[in-house]
């Protein structure tokens, strides 16, 4: 069973920027697709942000495209989400999450990290 632990949300004035970070216990982290969600109050979890396990290939949602960036190092089986021009809607929980792009591809899930913009 992986374990994830994710940290570095927090308080952000809009259009400032923050770095998330995820830990990953498996050491078959190296092979997997890493990603990350979110999830707003009173809203569905969302895709935000997925890497190969390369990293040669990320995929974004819209709204991220632009503003987000995932990048992996898999010597430390960590995967990050620079998140730059944050706006009051990026406002939600962030997931790490092992699988792909959908929800329902997740195998595992982190405990969540709260990311708040202030406007």
């Amino acid at each position: 069973q992986v374990q994830l632990v994710e940290s570095g949300g927090g308080l952000v004035q809009a259009g400032g920027s923050l770095r998330l970070s995820c830990a990953a216990s498996r050491r078959t982290f190296s092979s997997s697709t890493m990603g990350w969600f979110r999830q707003a109050p009173g809203r569905e979890r969302e895709f935000v942000a997925a890497s190969g396990w390369s990293g040669g290939r990320t995929y974004y949602a819209d709204s991220a495209k632009g503003r987000f960036t995932i990048s992996r190092d898999n010597a430390k089986n960590t995967v990050y989400l620079q998140m730059n021009r944050l706006r009051s809607e990026d406002t939600a929980v962030y997931y790490c999450a092992v699988g792909g792009t959908r929800v329902r591809a997740v195998e595992a899930w982190g405990q969540g990290t709260q990311v708040t913009v202030s406007s």
